[in-house]
């Protein structure tokens, strides 16, 4: 049954062919919504394309793009222009992680994880929230990550990207009061994705005790953006994590984190 708030609108999600991205694209569709699905890889879109369309009767708009090169989100913003798709609803979710002590991460691959992690994700904010500011009225949702509120060793510079998009998120929700367009974001924990085949870090006893469901931190998201709330972490276990880390030594959450994410 369509959203009655977002039924019928054009939502924009990038990292759609797997994960967090392509259940961010099934909640959309089941509300009603029209999809433009990012990623790099077509197969994958396709067969999303495929499935939401046979699940909902969507209209998917299938982009294959490498949001890591430094031209692709104004290429992305024009291409849409010039198809006439307004975008009404965009889920900022690509992004990937890198596992391993900084100094020996390949430099060139650290470059391209900042570039989509942060520098892709300001400049596709900026583009499309402009226009929503302009048609007065619109949805961002920012994907970062419990990460974001403590140092993270062995994520250092995963974990300063998702403290970017944790505060950018915030500020930019408060700079948008009044404009009919707000900005949430959601920091989900441990999740079922590929994000650790990904990073190259192994499974561990942590990331089996609070694993969550894809689905369930895409529905969270959303339901939270739908409310204009500024923040969401999904999962109790998350929740409480996020609210004990203002009250711990940043050193001691250091330490903790490092534990925790130590490969089996």
């Amino acid at each position: 049954m369509a959203d009655s708030v977002i039924g019928g609108r054009t939502a924009l999600v990038t990292g759609a062919s797997s994960g967090l991205g392509a259940d961010f694209a099934r909640e959309l569709a089941s509300r009603g919504c029209r999809l433009v699905v990012v990623a790099r890889r077509e197969d994958r879109l396709k067969q999303l394309q495929q499935e939401l369309k046979a699940a909902h009767g969507t209209e998917v708009t299938v982009v294959t793009l490498d949001l890591s090169q430094a031209d692709a989100p104004r290429a992305l913003h024009d291409l849409l222009k010039q198809q006439k798709i307004d975008v009404d609803i965009l889920v900022n979710n690509a992004g990937f992680g890198l596992f391993g002590r900084d100094v020996d991460l390949p430099p060139r691959r650290s470059a391209e994880m900042l570039q989509l992690d942060v520098v892709a994700l300001t400049q596709l904010t900026q583009l499309f929230a402009r226009d929503m500011v302009k048609r007065g009225d619109g949805y961002i949702l920012q994907v970062a990550s419990t990460g974001a509120f403590q140092p993270s060793p062995s994520y250092a510079a995963y974990g300063a990207a998702k403290a970017y998009v944790l505060n950018y998120g915030h500020a930019l929700n408060f700079e948008l009061r009044g404009s009919g367009v707000s900005c949430s974001v959601i920091c989900p924990g441990v999740t079922a994705t590929e994000f650790l085949d990904v990073s190259g870090q192994q499974r561990n006893w942590f990331h089996n005790a609070t694993m969550m469901s894809s689905t369930a931190v895409a529905q969270a998201g959303i339901r939270a953006m739908l409310a204009r709330r500024y923040l969401v972490v999904p999962g109790w276990f998350n929740a409480l994590s996020a609210f004990f880390t203002r009250l711990t030594p940043r050193p001691v959450l250091a330490w903790l984190a490092a534990h925790l994410m130590r490969n089996p």
